[in-house]
């Protein structure tokens, strides 16, 4: 499973791209919001960090307004991937952008049936979310194996990206379950690195190593 970082702190991509693990980056409006800064400078920043694909939200709710905002996203870069919501308007923009050969992420999936229509539509990527179905006591990760299971079934060519990720557990079970990229903010990335033995048996060769080198100066 490829690892994307969920964001759109600029210093956040550098850390995690320094990492030598992240194959992409996802954002959304609400992420953007965060950083107080128009969202096409960040994402200017980001394209100019990371070298896989680059989801970029728009906010329209009609597919004219979302087709308009998508190709000036495009027109950024090859690296963009038009990010669209769930949704009759979100599928017709995707059709369009499929035809333009311009990427698409339909994000907002919460059922198989949503995930097969966006990737008929011709999503490049669908976004099951995972801890937002686990709030309404539903099993994301249930989701995401029910998709992979149709998608390698029919041999549906798009990609699933595990979504709304908050615990190294979900990371785990979703690339168990089949998601062919785990997306999810830094703070999971870096948990997914360090364990307590790890830091035990650093401080343990550390202490061993002083050790030796106090008996051999003696």
């Amino acid at each position: 499973m490829k690892i994307f970082i969920d964001t759109a702190n600029i210093e956040e991509v550098k850390a995690a791209y320094d990492l030598g693990v992240i194959a992409g980056v996802t954002t959304n409006p609400s992420l953007a919001a965060k950083e107080g800064r128009a969202f096409e400078d960040v994402l200017h920043d980001i394209l100019g960090i990371v070298d896989g694909p680059v989801s970029a939200q728009v906010t329209d709710t009609e597919a004219k307004g979302m087709i308009a905002q998508g190709e000036d996203f495009a027109a950024l870069s090859d690296k963009v991937t038009v990010k669209v919501p769930m949704g009759l308007e979100g599928l017709k923009a995707v059709a369009h952008f499929a035809k333009r050969g311009i990427k698409t992420n339909v994000t907002l999936i919460f059922t198989i049936n949503q995930a097969l229509m966006a990737s008929r539509a011709g999503a490049t990527f669908v976004s099951p979310f995972i801890n937002r179905l686990e709030n309404v006591n539903h099993d994301g990760l249930q989701l995401i194996e029910g998709i992979a299971d149709l998608f390698t079934t029919h041999a549906i060519p798009t990609e699933i990206i595990a979504a709304s990720i908050r615990t190294p557990y979900h990371v785990t079970k979703a690339a168990q379950a089949g998601a062919h990229i785990g997306t999810m903010p830094y703070d999971v990335i870096r948990q997914l690195v360090q364990h307590p033995l790890t830091d035990q048996g650093v401080k343990k060769f550390l202490d061993d190593w002083s050790k030796y080198q106090a008996a051999v100066l003696a």
